[in-house]
């Protein structure tokens, strides 16, 4: 039950409510996987690369505030808790403690590929079901693709 009211029909706001809410949990994922590169990263591009992860965790912190307030105008509750973070999120894991500038741009990338192949994924998913929310993910995912090309450019893969 939802105290909003959907303008979504029940088997519509149940597709797209899992869409959001899986994007969701891998945006929220992304922030804090960045932040963590972000603190522990060392070697000759530290200092660049250090600021290219706060663009990350801005990107991945607005949008995933974008995704859940579309999520609440359907009637659906989105769910940002840290529990449904560590079981939700699709994104490979990543390794405590420090991490080599070369090795953090490789993770990221990795990141980047399988968050991007999922949320091209939603946006099929989404497009009869809320074409409004497939517009949010097709931005979404103009934003992750140039995340993408500048780490992969950052690596020369």
């Amino acid at each position: 039950m939802s105290i909003i009211s959907s303008p979504l029909a029940d088997a519509e706001r149940k597709v797209t409510g899992a869409a959001l809410q899986d994007t969701l949990v891998d945006l929220l994922d992304l922030s804090l996987v960045a932040k963590q590169a972000h603190w522990n990263i060392y070697g000759p591009r530290f200092r660049p690369l250090h600021q290219q992860l706060d663009e990350v965790v801005t990107v991945a912190r607005d949008y995933a505030d974008q995704v859940a307030e579309r999520a609440a105008a359907l009637g659906i509750s989105p769910d940002g808790r840290a529990g449904s973070i560590a079981t939700g999120s699709s994104l490979p894991g990543f390794e405590a403690g420090w991490i080599a500038d070369g090795a953090a741009v490789k993770a990221l990338v990795r990141a980047f590929s399988v968050l991007i192949d999922r949320v091209r994924a939603r946006i099929e998913t989404t497009g009869q079901s809320d074409p409004v929310t497939q517009d949010l993910l097709i931005g979404l995912t103009a934003q992750l693709e140039k995340q993408s090309w500048m780490f992969q450019a950052e690596n020369g893969s």
